[in-house]
């Protein structure tokens, strides 16, 4: 994914939550409905992510340090992880609650044109919002579903709008039900539980992004097309005869670390060895560009014992028992 993709579909996110905000806030102060009170916090919790993920979009960019010396990259992840968090607590429990005190306490919503008038507003804004991160997604989503874009994407901030904006346009159809039918039957109880509903649904999808950026927190391997470029990159039949053993871990969106053990000829020199892995090294980063951190250990195979399964290659002083192995993708 871009950046540029991403910050444009957060942008639109942006303008559109902060004018439905302010629009459901004038609706609840005129009509007294819980769902619009629950529906503005959360467009204003929805205003903060996006924030937050531009925040973190733009922190990430800073130079590499001594104490940092692989870069900022994985700030991306933090602040998506902490959308989840606040979608769940101002969000989700927040909307939990006022549901529950309006059931308990229900009063008839004053003013109905204005929650309604509101709420159809909303649901076009944000239909705007989705429409904007679905044709960005798009543009790198290929051939994946919509559930595989989603667990598999390595960078957070499409998927996050996504799943905000899936929420938000639901959200606003609930509101619309709770505040519709408690103007039909004249009980306002229908109103408090659009509410509830709204506040399970803002829970469900915080549980969801957290579960999905957790595993970007972790560290992920390169995709599965990446690493078979990447394996094919290294070996040139020649000086590198064959990967003995590979990892490789995202240190940010666009950013990847490639730690491998290769085989060369017993009988290369130094140098021959040397230019060969600079060699690599170009190939891997002409396949793969993102492959920014590339390190290359040289090691002799030894066929005998990779055919017993016990070591593939041991230079002197390496580790025994090492087994070729490739890394496959995975979700979040």
């Amino acid at each position: 994914m871009s950046a540029s993709g991403g910050t444009k579909a957060i942008v639109a996110a942006l303008g559109a939550n902060l004018a439905i905000a302010v629009a459901k806030f004038v609706a609840f102060l005129f009509s007294g409905s819980s769902s619009m009170l629950a529906e503005s916090v959360h467009s204003v919790a929805d205003s903060g992510n996006q924030g937050l993920l531009l925040l973190g979009g733009k922190k990430a960019q800073r130079e590499a340090t001594p104490q940092h010396p692989f870069g900022y990259g994985r700030e991306r992840y933090i602040y998506a992880f902490l959308v989840s968090i606040v979608l769940f607590s101002v969000g989700g429990m927040f909307a939990v609650y006022e549901g529950y005190e309006k059931i308990k306490d229900p009063h008839e919503i004053e003013a109905w044109y204005w929650p309604v008038g509101v709420l159809v507003f909303a649901i076009i804004a944000e239909g705007f919002s989705f429409r904007t991160a679905i044709k960005e997604s798009n543009q790198t989503r290929g051939s994946l579903s919509w559930k595989e874009f989603v667990r598999r994407a390595k960078a957070p901030e499409l998927p996050v709008v996504l799943l905000e904006d899936l929420g938000a346009l639901v959200g606003l159809v609930l509101a619309l039900g709770g505040v519709g039918l408690a103007l039909a039957t004249g009980n306002g109880v229908w109103d408090g539980i659009g509410t509830l509903c709204i506040g399970v649904l803002l829970i469900i999808i915080a549980i969801v992004l957290a579960a999905e950026t957790k595993s970007l927190l972790l560290g992920e391997a390169a995709g599965t097309d990446q690493v078979e470029k990447i394996k094919a990159a290294l070996v040139d039949g020649d000086t590198v005869t064959r990967v003995i053993h590979m990892r490789t871990l995202h240190l940010g969106p666009e950013e990847l670390l490639v730690a491998a053990k290769i085989a060369v000829q017993h009988d290369d020199t130094a140098t021959e060895v040397a230019n060969a892995i600079n060699a690599a090294e170009s190939r891997i980063r002409a396949a793969v560009p993102i492959a920014r951190v590339i390190y290359l250990e040289p090691d002799i195979f030894n066929e005998a014992a990779a055919a017993a399964g016990t070591n593939p290659g041991k230079a002197p002083g390496g580790t025994p028992g090492e087994t070729p192995d490739t890394p496959t993708e995975s979700g979040h």
